[in-house]
């Protein structure tokens, strides 16, 4: 029996803010957008930003030197952090089940933007943890994570569903034994939840 469902941001929540961000960067420095995607997905993981080891300048920082990009980065940051789009029938679908009685949660491999979005139109209200790897220090890359969740929230993970868009976070996420949803859409999900006997 479920008793707990956790949500991705990005992709889930609201639109995939940083894959959106990171292709118009490219498109507008005339550079390959899945080259330019892969290099700054991987350095957003190693250089710590993700996990709050490092702070932002760095990782833009890091991002020019390897891939040449000259502009401001608080000009860039613009294009991801307005790509951030909330969707308001997932924020409805979330309430709806925690007024069944179920926890909902964020687990989130996000960075300061998420306070950020949330100060700008706040849905942090919407859920009752939000746990994001900026702030845990770990993110979904290491499926330890799912434990730590389960620990804070005092749910064991086989009582947990967790929704992502990303199949490699879903395939880690089972390991640990929770049950998944890959995120493709509004009504698939739906339709999900249904299957899994969770009324909405």
């Amino acid at each position: 029996m479920i008793k707990a469902v956790l949500f991705d941001f990005g992709g889930v929540i609201a639109s995939e803010g940083f894959r959106e961000g990171i292709a118009a960067i490219a498109k507008k420095k005339n550079l390959d957008e899945q080259s330019f995607f892969r290099t700054a997905e991987d350095i957003i993981y190693k250089t710590g930003y993700v996990t709050g080891k490092a702070k932002e300048k760095v990782f833009w920082e890091t991002l020019s030197r390897e891939t040449g990009i000259k502009e401001d980065y608080r000009r860039l940051r613009i294009e991801i952090l307005r790509r951030f789009v909330l969707r308001p029938e997932m924020l409805s679908l979330v309430e709806k089940l925690r007024d069944q009685g179920f926890v909902a949660a964020i687990l989130s491999d996000q960075t300061n933007w998420l306070d950020e979005i949330n100060r700008k139109k706040p849905f942090y209200n919407r859920f009752d943890y939000v746990i994001n790897s900026y702030v845990l220090g770990k993110s979904k890359r290491d499926a330890s994570v799912f434990r730590d969740v389960a620990k804070i929230i005092g749910i064991k993970p086989h009582l947990m569903l967790f929704v992502d868009d990303n199949v490699q976070n879903i395939r880690r996420a089972e390991e640990t034994g929770l049950r998944t949803i890959q995120f493709t859409g509004i009504e698939d999900f739906k339709s999900r939840l249904e299957a899994a006997k969770i009324q909405i």
